[in-house]
């Protein structure tokens, strides 16, 4: 993989895991577009490295909010701080256990399925939609709340729905306050990407690339500069979504879902 590749695909996850476009969907695209198959040893180095680097940016942009929730946790206390915090772990639930019993399952979803990622994003433009038309409130997550928008985040691990796409939709057509919602649905994310990037580095193939007994198929120069990549355009993307969010403006995301889901449908059935 070149420097460029590498960038370009850091930038891509970077801006995709928060803006509602679907940062899964759009690295199976770029990977089927360029002909990449970064399957093995290369993907999960790549995945592994991306995530991190975006849950680092979410780290630096919510480090107050983290700190808040870390305290709350250690309080004991039925406060606004550890409600918070049973929140958060209560979202979890769902794609906790999705991950875990249904992990293989979920890995044949990507590999080069276009047209399940045109179908989804297709999806996540109409949920978009609909949640760029609720009304405005000043509503905080409510324990059911959590639940719901916990589900909502385990369907997303389809590639093409956007999880913050489907989590801030969720929480908006379910009467919560948008700003709120944008700060829930980033920060219920972090202890899932830390979690997952854990269970690959874990693995048998991870440990072998680490130690050097597996080629890792891709330069550390590379990692680095996708790394950087994916950090920067993170925690610029993560700042602009929670203003957009305020400003009801998912529709022009809901438009952008459908024009490149029908562009894949399109890929799909004509390659």
């Amino acid at each position: 993989m070149s420097f460029l590749e590498a960038i370009i695909l850091g930038i891509i996850q970077g801006l995709t895991e928060f803006l509602p476009v679907s940062s899964s969907g759009h690295l199976e695209l770029v990977k089927a577009i360029q002909g990449q198959d970064l399957s093995g040893e290369t993907s999960m180095m790549m995945t592994v490295v991306l995530h991190f680097a975006t849950a680092l940016s979410t780290v630096v942009v919510f480090r107050k909010d983290i700190l808040e929730i870390v305290q709350g946790l250690f309080q004991f206390k039925m406060n606004d701080e550890f409600k918070f915090s049973m929140k958060i772990l209560l979202s979890m639930i769902p794609a906790a256990i999705v991950g875990v019993m249904f992990d293989d399952i979920l890995e044949s979803f990507f590999n080069g399925q276009v047209l399940l990622v045109g179908c989804m994003l297709i999806l996540t433009g109409l949920l978009l939609f609909l949640a760029d038309r609720a009304k405005n409130t000043e509503k905080k997550v409510s324990f059911s709340n959590a639940i719901v928008i916990g589900v909502a985040q385990a369907i997303a691990i389809l590639p093409g729905i956007s999880r913050s796409g489907a989590t801030i939709g969720t929480s908006v057509l379910l009467g919560v306050d948008r700003a709120k919602a944008a700060r829930f649905s980033f920060l219920m994310v972090v202890p899932l990407i830390f979690g997952k990037i854990a269970k690959d580095m874990t693995s048998e193939e991870f440990r072998g690339m680490i130690s050097g007994n597996v080629d890792m198929g891709i330069s550390f120069g590379s990692i680095s500069v996708g790394f950087i990549a994916a950090f920067v355009t993170g925690i610029v993307a993560c700042t602009w979504m929670i203003a957009i969010v305020k400003r009801s403006k998912l529709t022009y995301f809901s438009y952008y879902c459908f024009i490149v889901g029908l562009v894949a449908i399109g890929w799909a059935i004509f390659n």
